[in-house]
């Protein structure tokens, strides 16, 4: 482990200064529109200090702590996916000029500094880095290896789970083990806020050294925050079930369960658009009036859209029970077939951002009560 600085929030302010003044694009958690949404920070005093937020199935609200603390909420609708795959991508673009045709130089891409990045989004990037990583077989996604590479990374453990977490159960939290530049731990110690600092990498320690001086952390403020974490990884507010899930999911694709899921299902795509690691894209090509210029886009899509599994004249999964069980089934099953690791992180988006309340938690473990791999009982509906 590395050396262990502690701070008040002022060290906080300096360190947000010190990432801007090496280039960086500072982006960090605020509150907007009655919600904790990412964008870019100048200082500690746009950071959330004294709010919270309160997550329930289908339910999110923001509610003063009664405190000072800078992170004491969980995650809010966006996630760092937004940065490092955008909604909207230009692959290519190119003009007709009097010289002829021209392929348009694509921008460089921003230098971020993420600020205030949970334990279950690192992971979250980390599985994206697998999904668009040339290491699978596949091509790396245009730009994104540059984006990642120069992406300095902040975390924050998390000391006060929300109501639909489950990290834990997917082990991705509530403390970050790899993936960080700087990471902080936020408490209390003595009636004071203090912010317990350490390094995961070179360019974190270069960083912290232009801090100096900072304190060392003492025994009493490591334990303290060791106790802390202890305490969150023991009260998540859900838990899912992983033994034997993969296959339990891939032998119950006839199960009654998802016409109950259907009855209730919006296929909003609300849970694929908030959640950190979906991925679904589509391309558009353009052109415009005077066929002088033209664009390839990728945009993000979903698995929830009738459209998407569209092929021969007609989609593949047309009920929404189709849709869902393609997406749940991916998450937890066949996404370790393609990628090896699942592809849910435990942040409990899909749950609290639903509009009707569904629970993946809930319906993974519906399925495991009834399971059907046993039985020869065949549900039609299902395209």
């Amino acid at each position: 482990m590395s050396e262990m600085f502690v701070s008040g929030q002022s060290g906080i302010g300096r360190l947000i200064q010190a990432l801007a003044e090496r280039g960086h694009r500072v982006i960090g958690p605020i509150v907007r529109n009655e919600a904790l949404v990412y964008d870019e920070i100048g200082g500690v005093e746009d950071l959330p200090r004294g709010w919270t937020d309160l997550q329930e199935p289908g339910r999110y609200r923001l509610e003063q702590r009664g405190d000072e603390k800078l992170f004491g909420y969980v995650v809010g609708p966006h996630s760092w996916k937004q940065y490092l795959n955008p909604p909207e991508t230009v692959l290519w673009s190119g003009t007709i000029s009097p010289e002829g045709f021209m392929t348009d130089p694509m921008p460089e891409p921003p230098k971020y500094a993420f600020f205030g990045v949970r334990p279950c989004e690192l992971a979250a990037m980390q599985v994206l880095d697998t999904v668009y990583g040339s290491d699978n077989g596949t091509p790396a996604m245009a730009g994104r290896s540059a984006q990642r590479e120069q992406t300095f990374i902040v975390a924050v453990n998390c000391v006060e789970p929300g109501g639909n977490c489950f990290c834990v159960s997917m082990d991705t939290g509530p403390t970050a083990n790899s993936g960080y530049d700087i990471s902080i731990t936020e408490i209390v110690h003595h009636g004071n806020m203090r912010y317990l600092i350490e390094s995961g990498t070179d360019a974190g320690a270069e960083v912290l050294a232009e801090l100096a001086p900072l304190e060392n952390a003492s025994d009493d403020e490591v334990q303290t925050r060791d106790g802390l974490l202890a305490e969150a990884a023991a009260s998540m507010g859900k838990t899912l079930d992983t033994e034997d899930l993969a296959d339990l999911l891939k032998g119950n694709a006839l199960n009654p369960r998802w016409e109950s899921i259907a009855d209730r299902c919006l296929a909003c795509a609300n849970c694929t658009l908030v959640c950190p690691t979906c991925f679904c894209n589509t391309v558009d090509d353009n052109l415009s009036l005077d066929g002088t210029h033209a664009t390839r886009t990728r945009k993000w899509d979903s698995c929830f859209t009738l459209g998407f599994s569209y092929m021969h004249g007609r989609p593949m999964r047309e009920s929404v029970g189709a849709r869902y069980r393609q997406w749940i089934t991916h998450k937890l099953a066949t996404w370790i077939d393609q990628f090896g690791e699942m592809g849910c992180v435990g942040c409990g988006r899909c749950i609290t951002w639903c509009p009707v309340g569904i629970d993946i938690t809930a319906e993974a473990e519906a399925i495991r009560r009834g399971d059907l791999r046993d039985t020869q009982v065949r549900i039609g509906g299902f395209a």
